[in-house]
């Protein structure tokens, strides 16, 4: 489309009233949201409520547990657009940027010493959703990544954890593993993006909720989801969410060939589900959601996969020939000459089983001539999965591997006989 967004901000500025403040009151400001440099350290960022703020004040920082301590505003920074201006001082009702706090948290009251009023605490919501995240140990580990041993990771997570205040780091029995716990899917996967662009190599688990026990029931996290369809999508998502356990709290026409959705739905519904979203509504839909409460947790499974993984039982390069071969077996992740390992998962099969497969057999020589190549074959195109895709792909006994340049999927843990016992377990149980 073209233009830009000018008459929406002309029209908050014509329409919307300015906001009622008190410049001549004493300083009030509440911290609710964090920003990290690693020259100045944590950044503290909020919408002045009465009075002004200076470079080099000395406040008070009033917790959201009551606790007081004097500090000094070291720096202090305005905004424009999306670039961050130094200032000298700034009056209420525009938002800035301080620093120099050390501590400093999402609630944080700034106060004048003269009059220390803290404003009510924000609420922040509790993660419902964890994953594991591990060092890269394939046989392509530290081909990519800048940083890929376990401080690296670790390092980077702490740092996370100054400034995203959802998100929760623990460590496991396994030093090259830590649980990272966040408010969803999507916010764990921007954090790997994140990292993935910084340089980073790792590997991921599948999503799993947190559940509590609350009374002695297995409660698990419910979210609040709103989604926005055409009216002819509406069937298809409502049947899709209904097989997610959602249940159908409001409906809402606008008249104009759209329907506003709420549902109640089991955080773990949501897992997997905004790529098939975006599917059954040809890109058009919307949908967000919010956490309500843990509930006892609903029988059953959730988004399963049906289909069994493909599995490469050697290192290589994948031949045309073999993945023409193989096509009948399911639809494949990698190309002729594409880079592979023994236990990486080059496909989805078919069936409900997972399968080893050889996509490194050549057409075999002899000395009768033929015309055409193993490139010449006709191949379906591979899948190309991203970052979101292949965690909502993975299964319990699989990984997503992450570098700067390449996602891949393998088992977690690598080896062509384990390979083919867990194949034979998984036959056994079904």
């Amino acid at each position: 489309r073209e233009g830009d967004m000018t008459p929406m901000f002309e029209t908050i500025i014509k329409h919307v009233k300015a906001p009622e403040v008190d410049i001549e009151a004493p300083l009030q400001m509440q911290i609710t949201a964090l920003d990290y440099s690693s020259f100045v350290g944590a950044i503290g960022i909020g919408r002045i409520t009465r009075g002004t703020i200076k470079k080099n004040q000395q406040v008070v920082i009033v917790g959201a547990d009551g606790t007081e301590r004097k500090v000094k505003i070291a720096n202090l920074q305005g905004f424009l657009g999306l670039d961050k201006i130094e200032m000298n001082e700034s009056e209420a009702g525009n938002i800035v940027a301080v620093t120099g706090i050390e501590g400093i948290s999402i609630s944080d009251t700034i106060c004048d010493p003269e009059m220390i009023e803290a404003l009510p605490p924000l609420s922040v919501d509790e993660p419902t959703v964890s994953m594991a995240f591990r060092v890269n140990d394939s046989p392509f580990a530290g081909q990519d990544g800048k940083y890929i041993t376990t401080r690296n990771i670790r390092d980077r997570l702490d740092k996370e954890l100054i400034y995203n205040v959802a998100l929760r780091v623990a460590n496991t029995e396994d030093p090259s593993e830590f649980i990272v716990s966040g408010r969803g899917e999507l916010h764990l996967s921007i954090l790997i993006e994140t990292m993935r662009r910084e340089g980073f190599e790792l590997a991921v688990g599948r999503p799993q909720v947190i559940l509590k026990e609350i009374d002695g029931v297995t409660c698990e996290p419910f979210e609040d989801l709103s989604v926005d369809v055409e009216t002819q999508h509406q069937g298809t998502v409502m049947e899709k969410l209904g097989e997610r356990k959602a249940e159908l709290t409001n409906m809402v026409p606008d008249g104009n060939g759209r329907v506003k959705l709420d549902f109640n739905i089991p955080a773990r519904g949501l897992i997997g589900f905004r790529t098939e979203f975006l599917t059954a509504t040809t890109g058009t839909g919307l949908m967000n959601s919010t956490f309500d409460a843990y509930k006892p947790q609903k029988p059953g499974q959730i988004g399963q996969r049906s289909n069994g993984s493909l599995i490469s039982m050697n290192q290589g390069k994948a031949v045309a020939y073999a993945i023409f071969n193989l096509q009948k077996s399911g639809k494949f992740f990698v190309e002729h000459n594409t880079d592979i390992y023994e236990g990486m998962v080059v496909g989805i099969h078919a069936r409900d089983k997972d399968l080893v497969v050889n996509v490194m057999k050549g057409k075999q020589l002899t000395n009768v001539r033929s015309s055409g190549t193993d490139e010449a074959v006709s191949l379906t195109p591979a899948i190309k999965l991203d970052l979101e895709q292949a965690l909502e792909f993975i299964d319990d006994d699989e990984l997503v591997e992450v570098t700067p340049n390449s996602t891949r999927i393998r088992k977690r843990i690598l080896g062509e006989l384990h390979v083919k016992e867990t194949v034979i377990n998984k036959s056994t149980r079904k």
